[in-house]
């Protein structure tokens, strides 16, 4: 189904992923671009998705085959008249970016082409990404007399800041096969193993406890942003909040209770 005009959203009808949902950015006209209208849309979608309490794990992408995200939209940036509009736009940017964040459930970024500026920042939201080689990445902003805002922000914790500076100073496209090597994406694969590469995370997200990735993505939130020492007591709060039902409990005897009917064979 679709939701407003530029995002698609499809729930996985294979009963092998229950709980999957896919969701599209349909700019194709500007490469799939990011302008206010897309942001809105995509917002409102992955925060209403994320309130299904079935939801297990979401995939984001871009329509067709050439492009994830080709940026924000030039032709807005290019209205942006005074400070008030650019923090505007830019701050629908970074909600765009947070939603995925926020979301509860693992996203995967299926990264189908070119991924710049804005879409790069969105990819890297994203918790996992897998991209098509000869995909092409890249921060052109100070191209334009902008820095890179926002999400950019995450790139140091993926790349480090040695990276970063290269990646956002020099404004240069780098290869996908450059990206896995840094470690802006986890995978790279022919454009044809694009989507059994997708379905191999998916794979594996199935066979977990929706309630234990959703506290598993709580934690890594806030690693994200405590100390160390926080850090540390924030995982053993949430490890208590675990037990507060049976689940964990029950999932261990199930297992002890697979591991002795092995041992009787």
């Amino acid at each position: 189904m679709s939701t407003g005009t530029h995002i698609h959203v499809r729930h996985d009808a294979r009963p092998e992923f229950p709980g999957i949902v896919h969701v599209t950015i349909d700019n194709r006209a500007k490469l799939n671009a990011l302008n206010s209208v897309v942001i809105r849309e995509f917002v409102e979608a992955v925060e209403r998705l994320g309130k299904d309490p079935e939801l297990r794990g979401m995939v984001v992408t871009g329509w067709g085959e050439k492009s994830f995200i080709g940026g924000a939209d030039i032709q807005e940036l290019s209205q942006l008249h005074e400070p008030g509009a650019a923090r505007a736009f830019i701050t629908g940017v970074h909600e765009a970016c947070r939603c995925l964040r926020d979301c509860p459930v693992p996203v995967i970024g299926r990264v189908n082409g070119f991924t710049l500026g804005a879409g790069l920042e969105l990819m890297a939201a994203c918790d996992m990404r897998v991209a098509v080689a000869g995909a092409k990445l890249g921060m052109p902003e100070v191209r334009f007399g902008m820095p890179s805002v926002v999400e950019a922000a995450l790139f140091p914790g993926l790349i480090g800041w040695g990276r970063t500076r290269q990646l956002l100073l020099l404004g240069d496209m780098i290869p996908a096969e450059q990206a896995v090597q840094w470690g802006l994406v986890e995978r790279v694969v022919a454009p044809e193993a694009l989507d059994a590469a997708v379905d191999e995370w998916l794979a594996s997200m199935v066979m977990n406890s929706v309630r234990g990735m959703r506290l598993q993505k709580k934690l890594i939130r806030a690693w994200e942003t405590l100390p160390m020492e926080q850090a540390v007591q924030r995982g053993i709060d949430i490890f208590a909040e675990t037990h507060e039902v049976a689940e964990p409990r029950e999932l261990l005897q199930r297992f002890l209770d697979h591991q002795a009917a092995r041992k009787k064979r």
